[in-house]
């Protein structure tokens, strides 16, 4: 993730907490069912999703490029007493280091050079656990709003290529979703949740 793309979110994500705004975004509310056991949340943001999952027995671990957010999640998990690890990191260099029984990456590869965006793509599909479920979430091709990246480092998925990175899965949800955006323009979002053959 760029520098430009970091401080980006860090100033939205203080804008956040100054104003409290913690409610699950339509993304996290579709995933969070189907969440279980070790959690790896790349992107976390604020941990709204990483908090409640927590919330619900899943042991979390959390990571970043945003210390803002970083901040906010271990404060709120150490207070409630939740499972929940929280680190920042430079997720575009990020090597997943173990398996996981599910792995939520909602609103980050498109911030990575195609090359990097695609090999986070194969490493979180790689340490799935059999059973366990993957959560991806990226703007596609159709979107407009360009504010938030950098020329260079940055990818909008072909429509269906995200769900091809899972073939032989079980594709549990493939949904495109159409925003507003600043300036007129438009975010379209492929979320897929797929779900790894225990076999």
């Amino acid at each position: 993730m760029s520098n430009h793309s970091v401080s980006f979110f860090d100033s939205q994500f203080r804008a956040q907490v100054a104003n409290g705004q913690f409610a699950l975004n339509p993304f996290e509310t579709l995933t969070l069912p189907h969440l279980r056991g070790e959690l790896l949340d790349l992107g976390c943001g604020l941990g709204n999703l990483a908090l409640e999952a927590a919330r619900r027995g899943c042991r979390v671990t959390a990571l970043d490029g945003s210390d803002a957010a970083i901040a906010r999640i271990r404060e709120e998990s150490l207070s409630a007493g939740l499972a929940v690890e929280a680190h920042s990191s430079d997720l575009m260099h990020y090597k997943i280091d173990r398996d996981y029984d599910s792995i939520v990456c909602i609103g980050l590869l498109m911030f990575f050079p195609e090359t990097a965006a695609r090999a986070a793509l194969a490493d979180i599909a790689r340490h799935v656990r059999p059973g366990g479920v993957a959560v991806i979430n990226v703007l596609v091709e159709g979107t407009t709003f360009m504010g938030m990246f950098e020329p260079g480092h940055y990818h909008l998925f072909p429509r269906g290529s995200v769900a091809e990175a899972f073939a032989g899965w079980e594709v549990v949800a493939d949904s495109f979703d159409t925003f507003p955006a600043p300036g007129d323009t438009l975010k379209v979002f492929d979320t897929v949740i797929a779900r790894k053959p225990t076999a």
